[in-house]
């Protein structure tokens, strides 16, 4: 019997380490290559009839385009497309040529060895792609040049052609794409200046839309329409809007965020802000992570601390240390803590400290409704502090303009039931009665809203659980095999191939 050779396990972890130093690290794929490996799984989705491929693709539009460049996007057409094509002349008509230098470098294919291991081996295509891969390509061509303003006409005229090649198409593959191809145009008009003229084509979109059941589509252009009638002030149109259409209930949750943004935004104006309260969390609980879209969260967060506060609460303050929203949201931090204290001069200080922000967040007009709010705290405060204090003093301690007003508003207080107490006109005085107990129908009012928030929060997360593809098939395929063997048992049985006693040994 040969020996066994011994070796030190501190030698084999040795090996390992330097077995994991030699491996090559793979290097990311080139935005050339990952639009190439974009347009593979849209021909994918096409021939398997599976839209989530498509769906895959979109979810990286957005780190995408913040990589895109003349060059990358022309190297993308011309590996994507035969050298004759007439679909490959259009798309590089909307870039600019390519610079002598660059035409005549050679390219290096060595260096790429590594990243191009997970892609499939690169040949000269011989057909054009799918028209998806046209309209993909578009797509990311009118983000490219919403970068520079001297190409913000360019985009409006490509927006334009692309939207009549879509819709010649007419093609329900191209559904989702579509979604996002209006994203664009909008993008285009806003950014040209010219946000107003979208909107007839827009309109009569949205309709062909819905009478196709086009989902995506639909989604994307009521977050659209509502979006150009906000821009404007156009409340009225907006919520009439809202009122006369039903948002598709399959829609994503990025669609669904905005639309309850947008809705918080209407109820908020119209007074109902209890309403615009429940859009305004279920916009925070749909939105994407904070890091992922900053801004869009910063905006639903300023307009959420304005309708708490309209509604008689204080934000909670741990909101304001946010790493995403403190910065964002100092100003409305200001604002919080002036409406705690109830003084209506530090208020008033803030206000125009702040006003040229609020007005560009186009929160000025609710914020000026906190006013009142804000003499209503000093009011309960001094109630809760005094059992009798003079108008006088009242008007001191807001500061408010004389004694008169100082009346009205305790007696406006009081009718309200934001404090309990009467009003003495012959000494001048306000006397507070006792205060409310913690129960009653407010507390079962409150309670009830509650719990209807939960019931309704789990309903919606049971709607978006997700279960494993075609799971179904493999039940089905266990008992197809089951009925076979039962069938074969039962025939062996009638042809007398097992006993009765088989298989009962020495019994």
């Amino acid at each position: 019997m040969s020996d066994v050779e011994m070796v030190k396990a501190t030698d084999k972890k040795d090996e390992k380490k330097d077995e994991k130093k030699s491996e090559p690290k793979l290097e990311p794929p080139t935005p050339t290559q990952e639009i190439k490996a974009n347009i593979a799984l849209i021909d994918r989705a096409i021939n398997d009839l599976e839209t989530r491929f498509t769906h895959r693709v979109l979810r990286s539009l957005t780190a995408l385009r913040k990589r895109i460049n003349d060059k990358v996007l022309r190297d993308a057409v011309d590996e994507n497309y035969p050298k004759e094509s007439a679909v490959k002349n259009s798309l590089l008509s909307w870039l600019p040529p390519a610079p002598p230098a660059e035409q005549s470098m050679e390219v290096d294919t060595t260096s790429d060895s590594n990243a191009t291991a997970l892609l499939p081996p690169s040949s000269k295509p011989t057909s054009d792609p799918v028209p998806e891969a046209e309209i993909y390509l578009r797509l990311l061509i009118i983000h490219h040049l919403h970068t520079s303003k001297d190409t913000y006409s360019k985009s409006i005229e490509l927006s334009h052609e692309t939207v009549d090649k879509m819709q010649s198409m007419n093609r329900r593959s191209m559904d989702p794409i579509a979604a996002k191809i209006w994203f664009a145009v909008e993008r285009s008009y806003e950014l040209g200046g010219e946000l107003a003229d979208a909107r007839p084509m827009f309109l009569a979109a949205q309709r062909t839309a819905s009478l196709r059941h086009d989902d995506d589509t639909q989604a994307s252009l009521i977050n659209r329409l509502l979006r150009g009638y906000l821009h404007y002030n156009l409340y009225d149109q907006a919520d009439k809007l809202v009122s006369k259409t039903t948002f598709p209930a399959s829609a994503s949750n990025p669609q669904y965020a905005r639309y309850h943004y947008f809705l918080g935004r209407i109820k908020a104006v119209q007074l109902n802000y209890t309403a615009a309260h429940t859009n305004l969390q279920q916009a925070i609980r749909r939105a994407p992570a904070a890091k992922t879209a900053p801004g869009f969260y910063q905006a639903v967060h300023k307009l959420f601390v304005i309708v708490e506060l309209l509604m008689g609460d204080i934000p909670d303050r741990s909101l304001f240390r946010h790493p995403v929203l403190e910065k964002a949201l100092s100003a409305y931090f200001d604002i919080v803590k002036a409406v705690r204290t109830g003084s209506l001069s530090e208020f008033q200080t803030t206000l125009n400290k702040h006003a040229a922000q609020f007005e560009a967040d186009k929160t000025y007009t609710l914020i000026v409704r906190l006013r009142q709010n804000v003499i209503k705290t000093g009011i309960r405060r001094l109630s809760l502090s005094y059992s009798r204090i003079s108008l006088r003093d009242i008007c001191l301690k807001l500061h408010l303009d004389s004694e008169e007003d100082a009346e009205y508003i305790v007696g406006k207080a009081i009718r309200d039931g934001v404090i309990e107490g009467r009003i003495v006109h012959e000494k001048g005085w306000m006397e507070c009665g006792s205060q409310k107990d913690g129960y009653g129908p407010e507390a079962s009012e409150v309670f009830g809203r509650r719990i209807g928030y939960c019931l309704d929060l789990h309903n919606e997360s049971v709607k978006a659980m997700r279960y494993p593809l075609n799971a179904h098939r493999k039940e089905l395929a266990a008992a197809q095999d089951a009925r076979e063997r039962e069938k074969e048992l039962a025939k062996e049985i009638q042809e007398g191939d097992l006993d009765d006693d088989e298989g009962l040994g020495d019994y």
